[in-house]
């Protein structure tokens, strides 16, 4: 197990240092560059050739690269080139809370939801409420997550009156405070998410209520609620890993409209805004961590594997 966790984190060192030197040329590719983004029209020549001489673009692009992953290496990634030239760990570090909370808020919204909606959907098959899962499931995988947020707003903040519209509050502001900002957002992301995890428990666990074991048990007199639980579950479980692990990772990168429409500077915000800006070293700092996020997510869920089925071993 340790070797293979081993070759796993040097793997995802590789795949994080090609995803770097990929998002590190490519942005130089695409038309425009920061200069002009700062500058526009408004900008002499002799300003336009000092900045690039600040930021050292004047140099070749190898050169420019070898040198930001040098100072990778030794933990900067880098100074934003807009503002009071903030170094990017600064701005990932205060934008990370934002977007682990949310996520995480979400992503347990989603469980809550998904498991006994799962669950209840494959031992009541063709019934109604099965087919009321159906619906859910079909209305949270329909609905965009910002027009829910935006409906929201509406009944829950502007009507009611009940919780904030916009903003973040830190957890060191109180658990209450942290929560009615983060509830309403978090509903909103975690409503499409536990609509598809739904639907993979259901299919998952009805192919195992159909196999030998269950019938085995069920001959025993085990109740239904002892097998399901205690059989067929853990082992429906399997594949469900596969995209929980898949959802938590793109509920931390992937809450970029949310984080807007509620005003929440996240880390999906902060690359937005850093490629609407032409942040080179904001965007690429931003995508190296969203990557290791998506790295350490997947370890976790093989990992997990060898707990939910000991069949399951790595040499």
């Amino acid at each position: 197990m340790a070797g293979y966790i081993l070759r796993r984190i040097l793997g995802a060192l590789l795949v994080m240092l090609a995803v770097s030197t990929l998002v590190f040329f490519m942005l130089r590719l695409v038309p425009g560059n920061p200069i002009g983004a700062m500058l526009a029209d408004a900008g002499s020549d002799e300003a336009r050739e000092a900045l690039t001489r600040k930021f050292g673009f004047y140099q070749p692009v190898i050169i420019q690269f070898f040198k930001w992953l040098l100072n990778l290496v030794q933990g900067d990634p880098g100074t934003s080139l807009y503002g009071s030239n903030q170094k990017v760990t600064v701005i990932l570090y205060e934008a990370l809370p934002k977007t682990l909370s949310l996520a995480g808020l979400s992503f347990f919204i989603a469980i809550t939801i998904a498991l006994p909606a799962g669950i209840i959907s494959a031992i009541k098959k063709n019934t109604a409420a099965d087919n009321t899962v159906s619906i859910f499931a079909f209305l949270g995988l329909s609905m965009p997550d910002f027009w829910l947020a935006i409906l929201l707003i509406i009944i829950f903040a502007a009507n009611l009156q009940w919780l904030p519209a916009i903003g973040y509050a830190p957890l060191s502001a109180g658990f209450w405070e942290w929560f009615r900002h983060l509830i309403l957002p978090s509903i909103a992301i975690g409503t499409g998410f536990s609509a598809i995890i739904a639907r993979m428990v259901r299919s998952s666990l009805l192919g195992e209520l159909k196999s030998d074991y269950m019938r085995t048990a069920a001959a025993k007199g085990l109740s239904t609620s002892k097998t399901v639980v205690l059989h067929a579950l853990p082992n429906a479980m399997l594949p469900v890993i596969t995209v929980l692990g898949v959802a938590l990772a793109l509920l931390i990168s992937g809450a970029v409209v949310v984080e807007n429409v509620f005003s929440i500077k996240g880390l999906g915000r902060v690359l937005i805004q850093g490629i609407l800006n032409r942040d080179y070293p904001v965007v690429q700092g931003a995508v190296l961590l969203i990557s290791a996020f998506f790295v350490f997510a997947n370890l976790i869920v093989d990992l997990l594997y060898s707990v939910m089925d000991p069949r399951v071993r790595y040499e």
